[in-house]
């Protein structure tokens, strides 16, 4: 249905635009698109138009009709279409499918609804720029994005859904609640964290740390740059460079900056012989790295070029597999329930056609990944040859408030480094063997982690995160101090609390506090003064009782230390 309705788009836009040329036009997740090379540049007020015209085409009726011609007949038919004719110059069979509705002709492989009519509820959503084949040396074409359902109850359930995704828009809130730019000056998708941004992000990392000690973890610190040697050994010159930047040369020597933490990890490694007595070894690190993205592509915090990576790598033997993967999975659920997500989709992807190492060690692997897995009771997804090249992998997607997926988790073995540097350790035999090693990130790159928790919370943190926890709002000015002094109490204890001393009525500044989404306000006013009270309010509007300071103060550390 969605593919017709891309169809039925395309016979609108010729109705409209008789000189237009057409490029392709899939069914995409919830809805499809279209693209196109048009006289003039599209507007937002040209959809309802659009869409006008496509309502009258569905209406009528029209039967969706396949036919097989030879490529020289389609060449002749989509003679002035030129998008068409590059597609036709790479397909190899003597016959193509095209299909018609109406006077619309496409070429086309289907599958189609039978007729027009049936393509139900449908909205044009948006107009965006695309390069022809996704190469900027191409024209630049104009996309038309829509969205399709079998019922107006499903579409009007959908739309609901994408403008409460446009409120919680990361971009839109950071800039509201003042947590990050990304400004110009220093390039694109390169991110400075501002104050409160940057205390958000220190409670995620102590409570990282903290965590990976608790974990048997020991942690690193690595250089952001290395000589190209190194990137040469581990092979990311020969197969990543159109990935990293351009070297600087230094004493006559090329230094890149880091695309990825795993090598300087494994020169720690190898800086001493190690002993199967030593391992496993779990070594993390909140690496910063810098990877080439296309300006096109970049957003926001989840598509940057410097981000911090939640790594670590788990160097073992293979006995010591399962156990590790086991502890693993159980660490990254844990971690990730704390940050508030309980629905989640686990997918484990195997041995591709490409794949490097031993089979039997791809195997093995494999097995210790699905039992893992089978242990735990998890419903997976096998996404069979879907493994990198170097070791087979488990995924973990979180679903959002808005169930929206977003990758997280990634355990991941590697067959590759190990081989490339050497990597032993000395057995129980005296002999040395091949160490396994696995890549771990539980919450990935930091920046788009914290873009995630952005949205997922609509910029309305748990106490525990948030940056201010307790706004201290005086009625006048004369109780100035005593809010002074309940701003020294509650820091005593390491609670993040502000006073609103501005000259301003409450109101407004309770109305301010609100869409800081600060978690807790205190009134203070004569009588909170004379009781030595607080009267306090949620973010939500609610209002709780007055009461000690003392009780406040308990209420608000139980909150904190069980991450609510």
């Amino acid at each position: 249905m969605r593919h017709s309705a891309s169809h039925v788009m395309a016979e609108a836009i010729l109705s409209i635009f008789p000189d237009a040329k057409f490029a392709i036009g899939p069914a995409i997740e919830d809805g499809f698109y279209y693209d196109f090379d048009l006289p003039r540049s599209l507007t937002p007020d040209d959809l309802p138009i659009i869409e006008k015209k496509m309502t009258e085409i569905i209406k009528t009726n029209l039967p969706f009709t396949h036919k097989e011609i030879t490529r020289e007949e389609a060449k002749k038919l989509f003679a002035s279409q030129p998008y068409k004719l590059e597609l036709l110059e790479e397909i190899t069979d003597d016959k193509v499918g095209i299909y018609e509705q109406g006077s619309f002709i496409d070429l086309c492989r289907g599958p189609h609804v039978s007729s027009t009519g049936e393509i139900k509820a449908f909205k044009l959503t948006s107009i965006a720029g695309a390069y022809w084949r996704g190469n900027e040396k191409n024209a630049m074409l104009q996309r038309i994005y829509g969205v399709a359902f079998e019922s107006q109850k499903e579409l009007d359930e959908y739309l609901t859904k994408i403008e409460e995704a446009k409120k919680r828009d990361h971009r839109k809130l950071g800039k509201e609640l003042d947590l990050f730019i990304i400004p110009e000056e220093i390039g694109g998708g390169l991110v400075i964290y501002t104050p409160k941004g940057g205390r958000i992000r220190t409670v995620i990392e102590d409570f990282w740390r903290q965590e990976h000690f608790a974990n048997g973890y020991e942690i690193l610190y690595t250089p952001h740059i290395g000589l190209s040697k190194l990137w040469e050994i581990s092979g990311h010159l020969g197969f990543y460079k159109e990935n990293m930047y351009s070297p600087v040369t230094i004493d006559e020597q090329e230094y890149y900056l880091k695309p990825m933490n795993c090598p300087f990890h494994i020169l720690a490694y190898k800086s001493k012989t190690r002993s199967y007595r030593e391992l496993p070894l779990r070594w993390a690190e909140l690496g910063t790295v810098y990877r080439y993205e296309r300006s096109g592509v970049l957003s926001g915090l989840m598509r940057v070029r410097g981000f911090t990576q939640d790594d670590a790598h788990i160097i073992c033997t293979p006995e010591q597999m399962n156990s590790e993967i086991t502890e693993v999975l159980r660490f990254s659920l844990y971690m990730l329930n704390t940050f508030g997500f309980k629905k989640y989709k686990v997918y484990l992807s195997t041995r591709p056609a490409d794949a490097i190492g031993e089979r039997k060690m791809w195997e093995d692997a494999q097995e210790a990944l699905r039992r893992v897995i089978d242990g735990n009771k998890l419903n997976y997804v096998v996404d069979e040859g879907g493994g990198a090249f170097y070791g087979p992998k488990i995924d973990i997607k979180i679903e959002d408030a808005l169930g929206r997926e977003w990758q997280a988790t990634t355990i991941q073995f590697d067959f590759n480094l190990p081989e490339r540097f050497d990597m032993v350790y000395v057995g129980a035999d005296g002999k040395d063997h091949r160490t396994y090693m696995i890549h771990r990130a539980l919450l990935g790159s930091w920046e788009r982690f914290f873009g995630l928790l952005i949205e997922h919370y609509a910029g309305a943190f748990p106490v525990w995160l948030s940056p201010v926890q307790v706004k201290i709002i005086p009625v006048a000015d004369r109780h100035l101090e005593h809010a002074g002094k309940i701003m020294a109490g509650l820091k005593s204890h390491g609670l993040r609390v502000e006073v609103d001393d501005r000259s301003e009525r409450m109101n407004l500044k309770i109305r301010q506090a609100q869409l800081e989404k600060i978690p807790y306000m205190l009134i203070v006013g004569d009588k909170e003064v004379a009781d030595n009270s607080v009267s306090i309010r949620r973010r939500s509007g609610e209002q709780l009782p007055t009461q000690p300071l003392a009780n406040f103060i308990e209420t608000l550390t139980a909150e904190i230390a069980n991450k609510v």
